[in-house]
């Protein structure tokens, strides 16, 4: 980035508000002069935050989605129905399909798909996990929520030949979702179709 009369410090600033996702170098900007203009105690409140949430951010010890204590709301939640099992590849799809309110379920998440190519394998997952919490939790449905494009779909055919044994249903996410794109992505009313019209996987 071109010095533009800003500090070192400022431009320091800039950069790494434009590392972040979605930030532009201009949206980058704004967000320095609204937090240069706004009382110093908004801007400490922030910084204090974000220090508190990566400070305790842990993963849940029975799902793996992102928590704050040892185990996430969602496993605590006694209302969730136990017998369905959502896998789905990162935390942040834990959140798309918890806005849809189409599931009442509880979650299991892998931190990953199966890539091959990049080393990624069957152990570098949370899959043994998942496996062990299909016989310790009684559970009688498994939804593959897994990304419809390549490494998604070769995690899912995995999962399902992995869970024959257990005897357990197995369901993948309907047509709703297009091939190569990303659950994050998606509009809950995308999602709650496709949770709806699940069907039988594998």
């Amino acid at each position: 980035m071109r010095n533009r009369g800003y500090s070192e410090r400022m431009a320091r600033l800039i950069q790494a508000l434009n590392r972040l996702p979605g930030i532009g170098e201009r949206s980058a900007e704004r967000i320095l002069f609204h937090l240069l203009k706004a009382p110093l105690e908004e801007s400490t409140h922030l910084a204090d935050l974000l220090k508190q949430v990566r400070g305790e951010a842990r993963f849940c010890k029975t799902c793996h989605n992102f928590s704050d204590a040892e185990f996430c709301r969602i496993c605590e939640d006694p209302t969730r129905e136990g017998a369905v099992l959502c896998v789905v590849e990162d935390p942040k799809d834990v959140i798309s399909i918890e806005k849809t309110g189409a599931f009442n379920g509880r979650y299991h998440v892998l931190l990953g798909t199966l890539s091959p190519l990049e080393g990624v394998g069957p152990e570098d997952l949370q899959i043994g996990n998942l496996l062990k919490r299909v016989k310790s939790e009684k559970i009688e449905e498994v939804i593959l929520a897994t990304n419809p494009n390549t490494e998604g779909e070769a995690t899912a055919l995995y999962l399902a030949e992995a869970l024959k044994p257990w005897g357990v249903k197995v369901t993948r996410l309907a047509s709703g979702i297009p091939v190569g794109s990303a659950i994050e992505f998606m509009d809950p009313a995308t999602l709650q179709r496709s949770l709806a019209g699940r069907q039988q996987f594998g």
